[in-house]
C-alpha cells in the first residue's frame, strides 16, 4: 500500500492499527529495499523537496566529517554551539526524510552514513513497548506470580510491575489503546485482573526449577 502512494497515516486506517505500528514496518522495509521511498513518492504525486542551498551542502559535508571523524553523530546537548546546530540540522533532515520531502541531493549525499534517518520517537516508543511486552511474558513463563508496584523483591518486578499498574490505570479509565488492549491479552491473559487482593505472592523457581523461597 505505501509503494502504491498510501500514506501511513491511510495505511493504519485501513489496516484498523495503531499509526506506530506502520511506521516500525515501513523502517523495517526500507532499509531492505531502497527503492521503496521512491517508488511511494512517485506514486503519490510527489511531495515537494525542501530547497537546496550553499548552506545546505556546507552542513552537510560538515556533519558527513564529523560522523567519520568521531564515529557519532550531533548531540542537541553538546557543549559547543556548532554541533548542537549540526544536531538541529540533522534533526529537520530527518524529518524532510520521514516526510518524503527530502532533496536528491541530500540524500544521496548523506547515503554514506549507515542509519542517519534514525528511528522516529513512534517508532522507538513501540519497539520499546513491545519489548517490555515480551519482558512481562516471560517473566509469567517462568513461574513468577504477578509482578507487583510496590513492596517488591527484584528491581526487575518493579520495574514490570509500575508498567502493567499503569496499563490497568489506563484500562479502568478508558484510555487505553485498543490495540495495545488487544496485545496484552494475547500474551498475558488475564492481565487486568492479575493477583487477587490480599492472596501472598507465590514462591518462585530457583535456577533449577525447584521452588525457592519468596
Amino acid at each position: 500500500m505505501y509503494r502504491k502512494g498510501l500514506t501511513r497515516a491511510r495505511i493504519a486506517e485501513l489496516e484498523k492499527v495503531p499509526i506506530s505500528t506502520v511506521a516500525y514496518h515501513l523502517a523495517v522495509a526500507r532499509a531492505q529495499d531502497a527503492g521503496l521511498q521512491e517508488a511511494h513518492e512517485v506514486a503519490a504525486g510527489g511531495a515537494p523537496a525542501a530547497r537546496v542551498t550553499v548552506q545546505t551542502m556546507q552542513r552537510m559535508n560538515d556533519l558527513i566529517a564529523m560522523v567519520r571523524t568521531e564515529g557519532r553523530y550531533p548531540s542537541s546537548k553538546a557543549d559547543a554551539a556548532a554541533e548542537r546546530s549540526l544536531a538541529v540540522w540533522l534533526q529537520r533532515r530527518r524529518r524532510d526524510a520521514a516526510e518524503g520531502r527530502l532533496a536528491p541531493e541530500v540524500r544521496d549525499g548523506l547515503a554514506c552514513l549507515p542509519g542517519w534517518p534514525g528511528i522516529p520517537r513512534t517508532v522507538a516508543d513501540e519497539e520499546r513497548w513491545q519489548r517490555v511486552l515480551c519482558d512481562l511474558a516471560e517473566y509469567l513463563a517462568a513461574g513468577q506470580d504477578w509482578p507487583r508496584h510496590k513492596n517488591t523483591d527484584t528491581e526487575t518486578e518493579h520495574h514490570l510491575g509500575v508498567w502493567l499498574h499503569a496499563h490497568r490505570y489506563k484500562l479502568r479509565r478508558g484510555e487505553l489503546d485498543p490495540a495495545k488492549e488487544k496485545a496484552l491479552d494475547a500474551a498475558v491473559p488475564g492481565w487486568s485482573a492479575g493477583r487477587p487482593r490480599g492472596r501472598k505472592a507465590r514462591p518462585a523457581p530457583d535456577r533449577q526449577g525447584e521452588p525457592g523461597l519468596d
